[in-house]
């Protein structure tokens, strides 16, 4: 059943209160059952396994990806299940509220995997778990604070589209109007995808192969399969019966660049899209076949003390700085060329409302909001100054650009369904850098509040769009989305510890605990904001700048910043038909070799199957592939990092 909604000459012309007479009338399903007991369970436990997945994925790639279809056809297939054994089926509204709790939750990793792990780096020592908990919870609570006037105005009045909560609302209304039959094919798509992705996990996991053979079945050696897809080629090498392949010295294992059976990366290229796929690879073959090797030839990246290169030796003492540089500034322009968005963000502030609020009984009261804001601001900038070392006047003072920030990221959000936290990130911390560049806590810290509060709200507004398009009460979605930030603060923050710092001791190095040579975990997103950080101290600190970045680091950020504007302005111009994302190729750069080659690998396959079977519509290969396209990849997400996230269990507690 098509959903109602108000026509574009009905935008234009209505008044604020009659459109939402209109959707009084229209829309709204009154009492209807929404956060109901059972949707908040539902929604606290998926939200944590889903914000598990998210934190394991966001370690490798930097990203932290859209849960809210997958939560939907989980949510649905759940019950629709259970109604076998007797229990009533969800509602419609019940499992948006369960959406909202577990798209909240899911996101609550963002700060974990970038800026708070870029400052324990940077000041080499823990944030203790409590502390990391309660200023993700105070932040991601002021993101719902600041939302809600925001709700009124772009999903009320404006009526933004916000593209992934709208693909929410339309599956919801198919999955409830047409019948089960859609929706639990999805749902075995996603399960079986997920099941293989286990499976192959399982048996390549090197910890759950030795508790399995050696604590169960009581043999003396464990196997386990090879994660890497030239293991059999290099066993060879150990054997010394070929050579080791390598260019200017340097080892292409050392460095990382061996193909890996990572079906979550898989997955991950799969719903990227093969433009940034491929701009992934190129950023990959430039900076560890052509770029690196030709700066180990010159000299200008030496060896480690033991003679040998890595990958994460030449990506911190040399090539970390173009990556940086392309992304920044490609992330930088695709922002502020979109002057509608900018525009966009402030236009109608000064409205008064003057008509009757005719929703006001079922909306979160403005008051909660205006009073709220500053209270929770001030305890986040008390927390900052408190744990962080962030003067007070630089904490109150990021307030106001936190609004500034909200308003851009959620214009961005309601019209193109794209959060630029990386791109909002570098505002505070050039700016605070440059107010405070001798203490890099200042320009991290603020960056985090910033970010974390814009992302929440703007994420928080694209879980409510697809309530507000089947008439749900915003007040219990607002419930909803801050029992998320619990769940998901409650998960993500203790499986942090457990699975980047359980090997810390005293003394360590943390970025050597989370980020070891060969590691899996890459922590581009990171990298990313340390750099920034680092780069911003030596700029304005007037020390060091000349140790850190030497003629061919600068030289090397030179051209990439010219590459970045020069492709960004070419995406922009063609209209997003350039074929290259400078963005991507800087990934490329930081994310480890055999995980770019994964997600090219994912994003090439489903490319072609998408022109294989795209437009055969109403065979069983485009439902497969091309309806089934998003549960695939997202179970095959989900099979891996929780069988990865188990293996490192497993080396915890058990081995």
């Amino acid at each position: 059943m098509a959903i109602k909604q108000l026509t574009p000459e009905q935008i234009r012309t209505f008044t604020p209160a009659q459109k939402d007479a209109w959707w009084l009338e229209n829309i709204f399903r009154g009492d209807m059952p929404q956060l109901t007991l059972r949707a908040a369970i539902v929604g606290f436990c998926l939200g944590g396994v889903l914000s598990a997945t998210n934190l394991y994925i966001g370690a490798k790639t930097g990203w932290t990806l859209g849960v809210g279809l997958t939560s939907v056809i989980l949510t649905y297939a759940t019950f629709r299940s259970l109604t076998r054994f007797g229990v009533r089926d969800m509602t419609i509204l019940e499992n948006n509220a369960s959406q909202s709790v577990a798209t909240a939750a899911g996101y609550m990793t963002g700060p974990l995997i970038s800026g708070m792990t870029a400052y324990m780096w940077v000041q080499n020592a823990l944030i203790p778990w409590w502390q990391m908990t309660l200023f993700n919870v105070v932040l991601s609570l002021l993101g719902v604070l600041v939302a809600f006037p925001m709700k009124r105005r772009f999903i009320n009045e404006e009526q933004q589209p916000f593209p992934e909560g709208q693909a929410c609302g339309v599956v919801l209304d198919a999955l409830y109007s047409t019948g089960a039959e859609a929706g639990m094919y999805k749902a075995k798509l996603l399960a079986k995808a997920a099941g293989i992705a286990a499976a192959v996990g399982f048996v390549t996991g090197e910890n759950l192969m030795a508790a399995l053979q050696q604590k169960v079945l009581r043999l003396k050696s464990a196997w386990h399969l090879p994660h890497n897809l030239d293991a059999f080629y290099y066993w060879m090498v150990d054997k010394g019966w070929v050579p080791e392949p390598r260019l200017a010295g340097a080892s292409l294992r050392q460095l990382g660049v061996s193909p890996s059976l990572d079906l979550a990366m898989f997955g991950a290229g799969g719903l990227m899209g093969f433009r940034s796929g491929a701009s992934m690879l190129l950023g990959m073959i430039l900076n560890f076949i052509v770029v690196v090797p030709s700066m180990i030839a010159i000299g200008e990246i030496r060896p480690k003390l033991d003679g040998t290169f890595s990958r994460v030796h030449v990506l911190n003492n040399w090539a970390l700085w173009w990556g940086i540089v392309i992304m920044v500034v490609a992330s930088l322009v695709g922002l502020f060329a979109k002057p509608e968005v900018l525009l966009q963000a402030f236009r109608g502030l000064g409205k008064k409302r003057t008509e009757k609020d005719v929703v006001s009984h079922i909306e979160l009261p403005l008051i909660i909001s205006f009073i709220g804001v500053p209270i929770i601001g001030f305890v986040g900038a008390w927390m900052a100054n408190a744990w962080f070392g962030v003067s007070w006047i630089f904490g109150l003072t990021s307030i106001p650009l936190i609004i500034v920030l909200t308003l851009i990221a959620t214009s961005s959000t309601a019209l193109t369904g794209i959060t630029p936290t990386g791109s909002l990130s570098k505002i505070p911390q050039f700016a605070y850098g440059a107010l405070d560049p001798t203490h890099p806590p200042t320009n991290l810290m603020t960056g985090v509040m910033c970010v974390e509060v814009a992302s929440n709200a703007s994420n928080l507004l694209m879980d409510i769009k697809p309530g507000y398009m089947l008439g749900a009460k915003p007040r219990q979605q607002a419930v909803g989305h801050a029992i998320g930030v619990f769940a998901g603060a409650l998960a993500s923050t203790p499986l942090f510890y457990l699975l980047f710092l359980s090997d810390y001791a005293p003394g360590k190095n943390v970025q050597a605990v989370m980020a070891p040579e060969n590691g899996q975990f890459g922590f581009p997103s990171a990298l990313q904001w340390k750099g920034v950080s680092e780069l911003v101290t030596a700029i304005f600190g007037g020390t060091g700048s000349g140790t850190l970045l030497t003629n061919s680091i600068i030289t090397s950020m030179v051209v990439a910043a010219v590459a970045g504007l020069v492709m960004e302005i070419a995406r922009i111009k063609t209209r997003g038909r350039f074929p290259l994302s400078p963005l991507a190729i800087g990934l490329g750069v930081v994310i480890p070799p055999d995980s770019t080659m994964a997600m090219f690998a994912g994003a090439a396959f489903f490319a072609y199957v998408h022109k294989r079977h795209g437009e055969r519509v109403g065979t069983p290969e485009h439902a497969r592939w091309i309806g089934g396209h998003e549960p695939m990849c997202a179970g095959l997400i989900a099979g891996a990092a929780l069988m990865g996230i188990a293996d490192i269990l497993v080396k915890v507690f058990l081995l």
